[in-house]
């Protein structure tokens, strides 16, 4: 029979990644964090030569919990013999490679507690403990900690029609050589779709024509301004956390591009190739702006796609070879809860969740099952973000240390 370990995590990603580096601190609480994944590897699709992060690399997996934390960024630079030259780069923000680099580092430190090649396939409760099958085994914890990450969004109307032509941009960089000279559409007017549609661009292969739509009114920059960053507060997500739910679900409406535009510099850089491209080169055709639309369907046709798109104004088409869908990502519960899932109270199809990420049950209250970067209706934008995630890991931490953890 396996050790009863104080919780098991679910995915290795940032999230449980800081909690694991926190546990570290606590030689008497025993965890165990499990991902799929053969290696560590955040975002690898969208993983592009030139993007960055949209948070302070001191928003790391530990930093603002535990600044003497061996686990820091700060201390990855130290340890990689690159400190003094990354201080004097003066990068307006850390490249997301980068940041790659420094979660694969920490999850070297942490050793046999973080195990990849780990599918989880099913976990139930036993009366006194969870038990996780993996296709490596199983595992006994007093707590379970879902941290598996979101799944990407796709338009109902493009449901089924994905494929080599049709991705989301979770895949990009699978499919950007293949790109070159075709007709590109690109969905989706955030963050990730803008540094999509620079790559197509600046790329030393570029497509035929690269059309950008987003049913935003205009390519909308993130709100950066200090007040605004306000929100990234411990203290916010906890008053977030205690207003009513219809405040909650205004409130989320109004800080929407708090979290969700594009960065100001980035959407300046793709202003002047816009203008480069069309008056300099002499190529307008190359490029093609289309805020203000929304996807109505997909079709397919001879020389390619057309993608059926309607505004304000009416209807349009687009024909191309190729759709990027940069349409955002969705939590769900991951398939291996099974019949668990049936026993978390839900409202509206949401998890309720408790001030420490744990989820309302009909299991023991001494048995709890956390949530890491799935609450965003409980705890507002915040949650999906870096920003509070160190804060949040040691929330869950103290919670699992309390409740029959050691």
């Amino acid at each position: 029979m396996s050790e009863l370990l104080d919780y098991l995590a679910v995915g290795a990603g940032p999230a449980n990644l800081s909690l694991a580096a926190q546990a570290e601190a606590h030689p008497g609480t025993t965890g165990l964090h499990l991902d799929r994944r053969e290696r560590p590897a955040w975002h690898p699709g969208l993983l592009l030569p030139d993007a960055t992060l949209q948070n302070s690399p001191f928003k790391d997996l530990v930093t603002p919990v535990d600044p003497t934390s061996r686990f820091s960024f700060l201390a990855f630079l130290a340890a990689k013999g690159r400190f003094y030259q990354f201080l004097t780069a003066r990068f307006p923000a850390v490249h997301r490679a980068e940041f790659n680099q420094y979660l694969g580092w920490v999850a070297d430190q942490l050793g046999d507690t973080v195990r990849y090649d780990h599918d989880v396939t099913e976990v139930r409760f036993r009366g006194d403990h969870f038990e996780t099958e993996t296709s490596r085994g199983s595992f006994r914890s007093r707590h379970l900690v879902l941290g598996a990450g979101p799944q990407p969004y796709l338009p109902p109307v493009l449901e089924g029609a994905t494929g080599p032509a049709v991705f989301h941009s979770s895949e990009f960089v699978q499919h950007a050589e293949a790109l070159a000279g075709r007709r590109v559409a690109v969905v989706g007017g955030g963050q990730s779709g803008a540094e999509i549609v620079r790559h197509l661009l600046v790329g030393q292969t570029r497509p035929e024509r690269v059309t950008w739509v987003s049913r935003r009114p205009g390519f909308l920059p993130l709100d950066e301004s200090a007040f605004t960053n306000d929100l990234y507060l411990p203290e916010a997500a906890q008053d977030f956390f205690g207003r009513p739910k219809e405040q909650r679900a205004a409130l989320l409406a109004e800080q929407k591009y708090a979290s969700d535009g594009v960065n100001e510099g980035l959407l300046a850089e793709l202003y002047r190739i816009v203008y480069l491209t069309s008056h300099v080169e002499g190529r307008p055709e190359l490029i093609r702006l289309l805020p203000g639309h929304e996807v109505a369907g997909l079709a397919e046709q001879a020389d390619g796609l057309r993608l059926e798109l309607k505004s304000a104004e009416g209807g349009t088409a687009v024909d191309c070879d190729a759709v990027v869908l940069a349409t955002g990502y969705v939590q769900r519960l991951p398939q291996c809860l099974g019949a668990l899932a049936g026993r978390l109270r839900l409202e509206d199809g949401l998890p309720v969740v408790r001030a420490d990420y744990s989820v309302e049950w009909d299991g023991p209250d001494d048995h709890r099952i956390y949530l890491q970067n799935g609450a965003r209706h409980a705890f507002g934008i915040t949650d999906p973000n870096l920003g509070l995630l160190a804060w949040r890991s040691r929330v869950i931490l103290d919670s699992i240390r309390t409740n029959g953890g050691s």
